[in-house]
């Protein structure tokens, strides 16, 4: 039996972004392995992969900072990983899975090696300010590197967007001889999220993420003040956690935002179904991403979208039709298409409706899973997909008009 070996940083993301994609190995008769770090014995997602059938392995993986002595480890503890389980395909998605997953992967011999570029995270986006510039100019240099030194050893690399794909070859971190696609996302299940009815009550918005700065949070506060000047019933939902990225959200920085009263905080979510279905349209002012999970969710349950026009956010939204585009960093643009919403209440319904008519042709799981597994050789490459070059293949939705 083949041996599919994933790696994440994230044990709950095997769940939730590569679930379907891992059953779709198992049915197609692949003995299929997950790493991760934080998934021992008594964890609850290594209990729902194990029921699957899949079988876990934790990692010591220090999901952010750049500790030479700690990396290495982890990549020895991949290597050492792989000669004892012997997989024929590893793929490796979020940095360092990628970076030490794969030069792993090589120094293992392993037949078949694919990466997954999900987002380009805190090294890409940060704000190059006089005073984060030098230490982000250092990180940068050191990411792009081993970026550059992994992805020279992989099959081929999958990208979330195009422009993405389009900076990595730029920068020279992926050469243009390293085979790389364009796919729609990690895919939603639309038996798992569908169409929720109107909420009630005065206009509701929702932002769900990691509290980073670059995922536009605090645009997202400011837009909330300027519309509650004269909208003060509308209220801004806000649902996450504080990472240790250094990015993160200060707490008392939160706290004071709950104390004025300008967010709901609703905290981690286990399931962020209940508080899309309680809002009229969901936020997401980023300054990129891969593809934006939560919003292909919100669309999914039919609610319209403000994100920004960003790589991988601008991929979600069809300017006018189910959302709206606005500038990244710019709270008073984004204000001003939340008072869209609220002084124009049926572009709740209409570009809702629209939300779930794009992601059942763009972003079904399963037609994402089939075009990614095509492009390993692993069943036929059907589906709705972009080509190699990043072009979108999906017709009906293009053009854009203005706010």
């Amino acid at each position: 039996m083949t041996r599919f070996l994933v790696i994440a940083s994230y044990a709950d993301s095997l769940i939730h972004f590569r679930g379907p994609l891992l059953d779709a190995l198992i049915a197609k008769g692949y003995e299929v392995h997950a790493a991760s770090p934080d998934i021992g014995s008594d964890n609850k997602w290594r209990r729902q992969l194990e029921k699957k059938g899949i079988r876990v392995h934790e990692i010591g993986l220090q999901r952010t900072g750049m500790n030479p002595v700690a990396d290495l480890k982890t990549l020895g503890e991949l290597y050492c990983l792989m000669r004892r389980i012997r997989p024929e395909v590893v793929m490796g998605y979020t940095i360092k899975p990628v970076i030490y997953g794969t030069l792993g992967a090589r120094l293992a011999r392993i037949p078949r090696r694919f990466v997954l570029v999900t987002g380009l995270g805190y090294a890409f986006t940060s704000d190059a300010s006089a005073r984060a510039f030098g230490k982000r100019q250092a990180v940068l240099t050191i990411v792009r590197t081993l970026y550059r030194l992994a992805l020279s050893g992989a099959h081929k690399v999958f990208f979330q967007n195009p422009d993405d794909q389009a900076l990595f070859l730029q920068q020279k971190v992926l050469s243009p001889r390293v085979p790389s696609h364009v796919v729609n996302g990690s895919g939603i299940d639309l038996e798992q999220y569908v169409v929720a009815p109107r909420a009630e009550g005065p206009c509701r918005f929702l932002l769900i993420g990691r509290l980073l700065g670059d995922k536009g949070v605090r645009e997202y506060v400011e837009a909330a003040r300027q519309v509650r000047r004269t909208h003060p019933l509308a209220t801004f939902a806000l649902a996450g956690w504080i990472d240790d990225n250094p990015d993160a959200i200060d707490r008392h920085e939160l706290d004071d935002w709950i104390a004025d009263g300008t967010i709901d905080f609703l905290g981690s979510l286990d399931d962020v179904r209940p508080a899309i279905a309680a809002c009229h349209a969901y936020v997401l002012p980023s300054y990129r991403e891969g593809t934006p999970r939560t919003v292909l969710e919100a669309m999914a349950m039919g609610r319209a979208v403000i994100t920004s026009d960003a790589p991988g956010c601008r991929e979600t939204v069809v300017e006018g039709v189910n959302g709206y585009l606005v500038p990244v960093r710019d709270a008073s643009f984004l204000a001003s298409a939340m008072l869209r919403f609220i002084e124009c209440p049926e572009l709740i319904d209409t570009m809702g409706r629209k939300s779930r008519e794009i992601v059942e042709a763009k972003y079904d799981v399963n037609k994402v899973n089939e075009d990614i597994l095509g492009q390993m050789g692993i069943g036929p490459g059907t589906g709705c997909r972009r080509n190699d070059t990043g072009v979108d293949e999906l017709r009906g939705y293009h053009g854009k008009t203005s706010l």
